[in-house]
This record gives C-alpha cells, sequence and structure tokens, in this order.
C-alpha cells in the first residue's frame, strides 16, 4: 500500500502526526484498510513477527462486533447505540449493522484519534441517525456532558454501549475500572455492556508468553496497553448480568442462546476476550 494521507480542506486533518503509529491506523491496517502510514505499517510487522495471528485477532473482532450488533437490534430491541473507542471506519460498521436490523437505530460514535476524527465526521454527511463526537473517553464526566452523548441517555430508554478493543489502552487498572463504572452508571436500565479486551492469563502457557513479548515490542509506541486477566476484563462488568457464554476468548464467543463450533487448534494463543452484561 501507498500513503493515502487523510485530508480536510486541502491538507492532512489537523492533529494527525504520520511519523508515529496510531492504534487506529494499525487496526485499520491488520483488516485491510487504505487509512495508515508507514509508521503504523512498520509497527504493524515487527507485530507480526511475534503473533501472526495479529490479522484474525482483528477479524475475530469485527465478527464479534457483527454478532454483537445484530443480536442486541434484533432480539434485544436495543435502539440506540454508543460506539466508545470506534476507531476507524471500515466494512460494517456500528450504524450499519444496527441500521440493517432496523432504520431507526441511533449510533453515536466516540473517540479522540485526529485520524478517527477526521473520518467521523464524514459520518454526518450521509446519515441523520448516526452522530460522531470527538472526545477523550478517559475523562467520563466530559464524555457524558456532551450534549449529544447526554441526549441520547436523557429519556431513560436502553442504549448499548460497545467498548471493543478500548480499555486496555488504560494503564492503570483501578482507573480502568473506575472509568468503566462511571459509564455503566450513567446507562439506563435495561441498557448493555459489550466489551473486547487483551487478555494475559498469567499462566505461563502460550498465550502468556506471547503477549508478554508482544507488551515489550509495542510498549514505546502505545506506552499504556495493558494485558490483564480474565478475572481483571471480568470485574469490568461488575454490577451487571454478565450474558451466556461469559467472559471468553472470541473464538469461543457466540450470541446468548447460539452455539459455536470451535476446533481446539483454532485460536489456541488468542489473546483478545470478550462478553456482554445486561444492566437491570
Amino acid at each position: 500500500m501507498t500513503d493515502q494521507p487523510m485530508y480536510e480542506s486541502g491538507l492532512i486533518a489537523h492533529g494527525i502526526d504520520t511519523t508515529r503509529p496510531s492504534v487506529a491506523r494499525v487496526y485499520d491496517y491488520a483488516l485491510g484498510g487504505k487509512d495508515n502510514y508507514e509508521s503504523d505499517r512498520e509497527l504493524y510487522r515487527q507485530i507480526m513477527k511475534i503473533a501472526p495471528e495479529t490479522p484474525v485477532w482483528a477479524r475475530a473482532n469485527r465478527l464479534w462486533l457483527k454478532q454483537v450488533i445484530t443480536w442486541l437490534a434484533a432480539e434485544a430491541g436495543v435502539r440506540r447505540f454508543i460506539d466508545a473507542g470506534s476507531g476507524l471506519p471500515t466494512v460494517e460498521n456500528t450504524h450499519q449493522i444496527a441500521q440493517k436490523v432496523s432504520t431507526d437505530a441511533s449510533v453515536m460514535y466516540i473517540d479522540n484519534d485526529p485520524s478517527v476524527v477526521a473520518h467521523g465526521r464524514a459520518l454526518l454527511l450521509d446519515n441523520d441517525r448516526t452522530q460522531f463526537t470527538a472526545a477523550d473517553l478517559t475523562k467520563p464526566d466530559e464524555v457524558l456532558a456532551d450534549p449529544a452523548v447526554a441526549g441520547m441517555l436523557a429519556d431513560g430508554q436502553p442504549v448499548a454501549l460497545v467498548m471493543a478493543l478500548m480499555l486496555h489502552h488504560i494503564a492503570d487498572y483501578d482507573e480502568t475500572l473506575e472509568i468503566a463504572g462511571r459509564y455503566v452508571d450513567a446507562l439506563p436500565p435495561g441498557s448493555y455492556l459489550a466489551i473486547t479486551h487483551a487478555c494475559n492469563p498469567g499462566d505461563g502457557g502460550p498465550v502468556d508468553v506471547l503477549v508478554t513479548e508482544l507488551l515489550e515490542k509495542v510498549k514505546g509506541a502505545f506506552p499504556t496497553l495493558a494485558f490483564r486477566s480474565v478475572e481483571q476484563i471480568s470485574s469490568l462488568f461488575h454490577g451487571l448480568e454478565v450474558l451466556e457464554p461469559g467472559v471468553v476468548r472470541l473464538a469461543d464467543w457466540h450470541v446468548p442462546g447460539g452455539r459455536v463450533e470451535v476446533d481446539p487448534q483454532v485460536g489456541i494463543r488468542d489473546a483478545i476476550y470478550g462478553g456482554v452484561a445486561h444492566k437491570a
């Protein structure tokens, strides 16, 4: 791929540093996207030397997102979605998935990566039920005070909050727990929380060895990245009813009431775990 700068009024969008890798752009490249730069591709190549499963993880996370949003819209009857830490638009985004099920579904994207902001604003041009807010998700009080976010939560209708591959970019566990709890507290009764998160089981097994080496390689670019135990990830759903099959690796996840057949060799080094919970 060649550099494909993101433009705003004829210039590279304000705030985008093309010399430093971006989480959103590396993920975009893993999914086969074009909104990335050589700094992102170089880091991706380094990651692939350690974890050649990386594009599989990225695709599994997108499949999980599609399954979750479809189930929430079709089976749980949710019509309002907040995609927090949404990343760069790619094939089958949250609003496309939800609105395919129900045309009246409303979606709020939140991110503060300059690359994502440049694209997020474009979402407003052709979809009047999709909004984008440029905000720092580690500051929940500021995010929840945003008029667009507050408006979505105001009338007490259930909301699905999606935090896919977002919370593991907060280094401190206690801070992460506090931030997740603040958002959950703001959700109306009947809402849902969906999370995917990088995991280190800490058992000396293949995943432990893999992510320990991977974390060492990427810490210069992503110094706040934190792989957490299954117990720590599960605790982010504190006070909520975690739906079946619980907090599990993405290779083992399925929608409530569904089933998945998994070859025991597939995803043996899967370091991404996910879960969905309901707020009574």
